[in-house]
């Protein structure tokens, strides 16, 4: 700690597509490596399975934290029989629970996913950090919906605001949609704290033309560099690349 702010932190957010990458071939592994290479301490993962036919009946979550050596909560945002499909929190410090709960979802034939999200405590050498991890809709009524619900009493108003506080995931929504303008009044997109604020454009990997994954912080997290991670392995391994974001715990008032 230095007497501008207190430690480090480095984070992420990344859509891992039940892990299977552009070419076809299915890694739990791989998504390990990616994640060791960016050399985060927590990131939120979308898209996961479990005990799932088509990838094998494994734990995605499980493997990926054993591969890393870390802590692990994950949600099933859907469940069709024994089956799950949803979102982790991966931390390389202890993790607990705090909620996990599923949004306002509007299904169809074309997209039946449910959505959810997931928020835990982490004891960072610093402080303890919340942080929320979601994957929102497609359509854009239900973006809209579950915006509102996260921005609300229920999620980020539980809050404390003495805490350090994290919102991420796939949005589905890009910078200066209603989603993001509606979150951005609770908290601040990390991009905007770099001058100019860098597009981070993260998907689809092939030709990354729209920034849906973000990273929101609250006032006690200080924003010191954010990026998408382009390169022969994140292109290759989902059709997401992930965002990282270096950030310094504010030192608490009072101190």
């Amino acid at each position: 700690m230095n007497e501008n702010g207190g430690e480090r932190l480095r984070v992420a957010t990344y859509n891992v597509r039940r892990c299977v990458g552009l070419d076809g071939r299915r890694s739990e592994t791989r998504i390990a490596d990616v994640i060791a290479a960016l050399e985060v301490d927590v990131i939120g993962l979308q898209e996961l399975d479990l005990n799932r036919r088509r990838s094998a009946g494994v734990d995605q979550a499980k493997l990926i934290a054993e591969k890393l050596g870390w802590e692990r909560i994950f949600h099933p945002a859907m469940r069709i029989a024994d089956e799950q499909y949803g979102d982790a929190i991966l931390s390389r410090w202890p993790l607990r629970l705090r909620q996990a709960r599923e949004l306002p979802s509007v299904t169809t034939r074309v997209c039946p996913e449910i959505r959810a999200a997931i928020w835990a405590e982490i004891d960072f050498p610093g402080g303890t950090i919340q942080i929320i991890n979601t994957h929102l809709g497609l359509g854009r009524r239900e973006r809209i919906m579950q915006a509102q619900l996260l921005a609300g009493p229920e999620w980020l108003g539980k809050i404390s605001p003495d805490d350090p506080v994290m919102l991420l995931g796939d949005f589905n929504s890009l910078p200066g949609s209603s989603v993001h303008r509606m979150l951005s009044q609770k908290l601040c997109d990390a991009r905007t704290f770099l001058t100019p604020a860098p597009r981070l454009r993260t998907f689809p990997t092939r030709l990354p033309v729209l920034a849906v994954d973000h990273i929101f912080v609250n006032d006690h997290l200080q924003v010191e560099n954010v990026a998408v991670v382009h390169n022969e392995q994140t292109r290759v391994a989902s059709d997401h690349f992930p965002v990282i974001a270096d950030l310094r715990q504010s030192r608490k008032r009072g101190a």
